[in-house]
């Protein structure tokens, strides 16, 4: 064996060695137990995925060989060489390893190899990497790959006295390994060759640079194309059937639009929706927890009304702020908050300004990521981030990469009511908060939990919460305003299935000691009916394209929920979930502990198809854009 192929030998050996690690490293990580199957399938199928990601690594090097001299006669510049490509294969193991650790902590924070979420961060360079800054000993880790790799390189790099020159069959032969290895990288392979019916299983027989790759070519995913659909004639008679309620009336003889009528008496109250960054349902003492987290919400949800069956639609808080914005299901690939021609929506606050209020988005960290502030301006909404803090003259007890601690933000806001309220103005206000990502840091003295801990930021969120309520009811406006207090998303939606629904249970409150009297609606609900619920309890009548479903009117029996990943997506209802995915026919299983026959199973697929087949089509043909109210 030639030097070149030595050297070529030994970067295989170094991938396919840190894969492997890596591999049976996460898959202890996981705490799964295991079978000895599941163990020789997500390690077989793994070295065929880094089988298939190895030349991507190689060709590079087989370049370099290929081209690089032979040094005949002079051994020094043989010797020179020699530490350069040590050097540089020193950085190939530190990639490597680098890498590899990426992934742990990547699988720490979302249970999955590289998925879209990792590719969604790169846009926002300075955010995640000052996350990371923040919430790891990245010096200390880094010095330490890098000590490990040159001293194995030192090690085991394959050297050689300097050899003779290339001759033509030498050169030659060289060129033939660049062409083998370029062949090679340019197979591929379908990443459904992973797939198994425990999601774990699947995700460890991957390969994370693979995954990435993928999800980075895949990050828009056109429904029509690649998901189950309905002629466009049902889909159309299905979806009004879907979401028709007495006292709505359709507009057209297609579509979605309708016209809704009060059911009650107006209220012209004030509205503060607040989304808690990745506040689970589980984390509250109603929801079961018994380490006293959530003090302050648990006494509002005995003052309030407390709804027990919220489910978030997606993992991300845009996916969040999409459903409680413009009421629709999630669409595949990126939420509608960073997509094109998301301006001019139909959408909560624009529905309230139309109704006479001041709509704000208050978000305590810096708008420009993930389009946040760009979404909300383009759709009715006046928007205040972290640099309006400055303006205000507001001290900041801490902040991170994230943004400004959550009472700074509730500063912020109540700062902002204020002023409404002295010009005499109704708001509604969407304030998302940030402290409880991390890294996880608050301000000292707060809490009795510890910082860079997720418990230590859940119990500061929840005493923030309860600060803000006691401040605000010290204002002259508090008795005339409804503070609805939800999740964005939970802490963490990964599980052994694609999509375990109690991963996407969350809690929201609704709290006015004026306005709304204790007690707890057990009813399922969505996210994407927050917006419908809430503007049929003000009493409104207002044109509506909203998916979403008025609950305090919904007759029994029609409650549903959306969950999704950025690919998978799934429908509960009558205690069944539906999964329709990339490719496939619609999957149905037991989503929340209930049976139902094969007739009845078939007719719910149908539901979720024309569900989401509808949401993806009409936003793209503009048919959720505003309608002016007659």
């Amino acid at each position: 064996m030639t030097r070149g192929a030595r050297r070529l030998a030994w970067i295989a050996a170094c991938f396919l060695l840190v894969s492997l690690g890596t591999r049976v490293g996460l898959a202890l990580f996981a705490h799964g137990a295991f079978t000895v199957p599941q163990w020789s399938k997500f390690l077989t199928v793994g070295l065929v995925f880094d089988l298939a990601v190895l030349p991507w690594f190689l060709l590079p090097w087989a370049v370099y060989e290929a081209v690089r001299p032979g040094f005949a006669g002079n051994p020094r510049l043989a010797r020179w060489e020699d530490l350069w490509a040590s050097l540089w294969a020193a950085l190939y193991l530190s990639l490597f390893a680098v890498v590899a650790a990426a992934e742990f902590a990547f699988w720490g924070e979302f249970g999955s190899r590289f998925d879209f979420i990792a590719v969604d961060y790169l846009v926002y360079t300075h955010e995640v990497v000052g996350n990371i800054m923040e919430s790891y000993p990245v010096a200390l880790w880094a010095g330490a790959l890098a000590a490990v790799a040159v001293v194995a390189t030192r090690v085991t790099w394959p050297r050689a006295a300097a050899a003779g020159r290339a001759g033509p069959a030498r050169r030659w032969g060289r060129v033939a390994v660049l062409a083998a290895w370029a062949g090679l990288a340019a197979l591929g392979l379908d990443p459904g060759f992973a797939e198994d019916a425990n999601t774990q299983v699947a995700q460890l027989s991957g390969n994370g640079v693979f995954a990435f790759v993928h999800a980075y070519r895949h990050n828009q995913l056109d429904y029509g194309k690649y998901y189950p659909t309905l002629p466009v004639a049902e889909m159309n008679d299905r979806i009004r059937a879907l979401v028709r309620q007495d006292g709505t009336e359709f507009t057209a003889a297609r579509g979605i639009e309708r016209r809704i009528r009060a059911h009650g008496p107006a209220r012209p109250v004030n509205v503060v929706l607040i989304s808690v960054e990745s506040l689970s349902a589980e984390y509250l003492g109603h929801f079961g927890n018994t380490r006293h987290l959530t003090p302050e919400l648990d006494r509002l949800a005995d003052r309030g009304l407390l709804f027990t069956s919220l489910y978030a639609t997606g993992t991300r808080t845009v996916r969040g702020l999409e459903a409680l914005s413009v009421g629709t299901p999630p669409t595949p690939g990126q939420s509608i908050v960073r997509r094109p021609r998301n301006a001019g929506l139909e959408n909560l606050g624009e529905e309230l300004e139309e109704n006479g209020w001041t709509p704000y988005w208050i978000y305590g960290g810096y708008g420009f990521f993930d389009n946040m502030n760009v979404y909300f301006g383009a759709n009715h909404y006046t928007v205040a981030d972290r640099e309006a803090m400055d303006a205000e003259g507001l001290p900041i007890h801490a902040e991170n990469i994230w943004g400004i601690a959550d009472e700074d933000l509730f500063s912020l806001a109540l700062s902002k009511f204020d002023r409404e309220h002295a010009a005499g103005h109704r708001f509604f206000a969407h304030v998302m908060t940030t402290s409880n990502h991390r890294p996880y840091t608050f301000p000292e003295g707060r809490v009795d939990w510890p910082q860079k801990h997720r418990e230590g930021a859940v119990a500061y969120t929840d005493w923030a919460l309860g600060d803000f309520i006691r401040r605000a009811a010290a204002k002259p406006w508090f008795d005339d305003t409804l503070f609805i207090i939800l999740a964005d998303h939970t802490a963490k939606a990964a599980g052994k299935t694609d999509l375990p629904p109690a991963r996407y249970h969350i809690p929201m409150i609704w709290y006015a000691p004026k306005l709304v009297k204790p007690a707890a609606m057990d009813r399922l609900m969505s996210q994407i009916d927050v917006a419908p619920t809430l503007l049929g309890w003000l009493g409104l009548d207002y044109t509506s394209r909203f998916f979403g479903y008025d609950l305090f009117t919904l007759e029994p029996g029609r409650e549903r929920a959306f969950i999704s990943t950025y690919q998978k997506l799934g429908y509960l209802k009558a205690g069944r979930l539906v999964v329709l995915d990339v490719n496939k026919g619609p999957a149905v299983t037991a989503g929340l502990d209930a049976a139902a026959g094969p007739d009845r199973d078939a007719d719910l697929a149908q539901e979720a198809i024309a569900w989401y087949q509808s949401a993806s089509r009409y936003f793209t043909a503009g048919l959720l854009k505003d309608v002016d109210d007659d």
